[in-house]
């Protein structure tokens, strides 16, 4: 069997892996725009559920993530002077480009044919010359739009605003913190890792009144340094892409036509806060080669299989997804938001 994969991110690596492992006689080609060695996010959160279904997907690349795993237990809230802290969950995480390094290498050792900088503007061509294409290319899925009649995409955007920071502080657990200044109310995400990943958040309003519209990256970055100056504790931000976005929610009415199918983000999406998008699209990996175990080795039953397995969870994220993206604009709304998400995240 031809498989190609649009898409050289976790998603598309380890549907490759799982799929060339089972079957080493497929022929498995991954094309990837990007450098192999490129990567724009920070950290990557695991939690215990999804460790048990990597280390029985493929015992090597999960002791690999394992061996540099940060792992912590609590969530903790901070909001004006009070401070939260919520135990009994099991978090592990790295960051991104680790990741991506394993699973590339294991990709290269079970022969995947990989292409890298191979920008794809015609997806309908590595779909006529294979047996079944994966769009895992992410938000802005080439796949996807090729076909936008079959999978009727709908892309709506979330009223908060974001931005992704790093910062060697090391933050030991999930970290949430609600502050008020004269700009509006500002809410940060953060977690550890070998870099801490540190995510603020905000409404419009409070990002046009910061003037966030018109300062560059370094007057951003000492912005915020001073006013989360009591968690930061004299520790930089720095930036890998700065931009800021609104969170974009994707639903399909489909996600497979006929020899095509999409997994990770280009077929759904999950709001940081409650859900990684990677750990996401590498459990749609998983069931994707589950489909073909099911259904050996026959395409339409393997996709058919891999959306009925993983739909509903997609759905049960979107509830919660949908309250996140669009932020309060009330601090107690968004605190008890939270605490309620904080039960549910992964």
């Amino acid at each position: 069997m031809d498989i190609n994969v649009i898409g050289g991110g976790p998603g598309g690596l380890y549907s490759s892996i799982l799929l060339k492992k089972a079957n080493p006689d497929w022929d498995i080609t991954v094309y990837e725009r990007d450098p192999a060695d490129n990567t724009y996010g920070w950290g990557i959160v695991f939690s215990g559920s999804t460790l048990s279904a990597l280390r029985e997907a493929d015992y090597k690349t999960h002791q690999e993530i394992t061996d540099r795993f940060a792992r912590w237990d609590p969530i903790d809230i901070h909001y004006q002077r009070e401070h939260i802290r919520c135990g009994g969950h099991r978090f592990a995480g790295l960051m991104r480009s680790d990741l991506k390094d394993i699973l590339r290498e294991r990709a290269n050792e079970l022969g995947v044919e990989m292409h890298w900088n191979h920008n794809v503007e015609a997806p309908e061509q590595y779909a006529d010359e294979t047996d079944l294409l994966i769009g895992a290319d992410g938000l802005k899925s080439v796949t996807r739009d090729a076909w936008e009649d079959q999978f009727k995409p709908r892309v709506r955007m979330g009223n908060a605003k974001f931005a992704w920071f790093g910062t060697e502080k090391p933050f030991d657990v999930f970290t949430f913190i609600f502050r008020e200044n004269e700009h509006g109310f500002w809410r940060v995400h953060a977690y550890p890792g070998r870099k801490s990943t540190f995510i603020v958040e905000c409404t419009e309003a409070t990002w046009a009144n910061a003037g966030l519209d018109e300062k560059d990256e370094a007057e951003a970055h000492a912005y915020f340094e001073e006013l989360f100056a009591d968690h930061l504790e004299s520790y930089s931000l720095e930036s890998k892409l700065y931009t800021w976005r609104n969170f974009p929610i994707v639903k399909n009415r489909t996600w497979s036509h006929e020899n095509v199918v999409l997994i990770g983000d280009a077929a759904h999406t999950a709001h940081f806060s409650i859900g990684a998008g990677t750990k996401m699209a590498m459990e749609d990996a998983i069931a994707l080669y589950e489909g073909f175990e099911e259904h050996d080795g026959d395409v339409q039953g393997a996709m058919n299989w891999y959306e009925k397995e993983r739909r509903p969870g997609s759905m049960r994220f979107r509830r919660h997804r949908n309250r996140v993206a669009s932020i309060s604009r009330t601090p107690s709304a968004i605190l008890t938001s939270t605490q309620n998400n904080s039960r549910s995240i992964f």
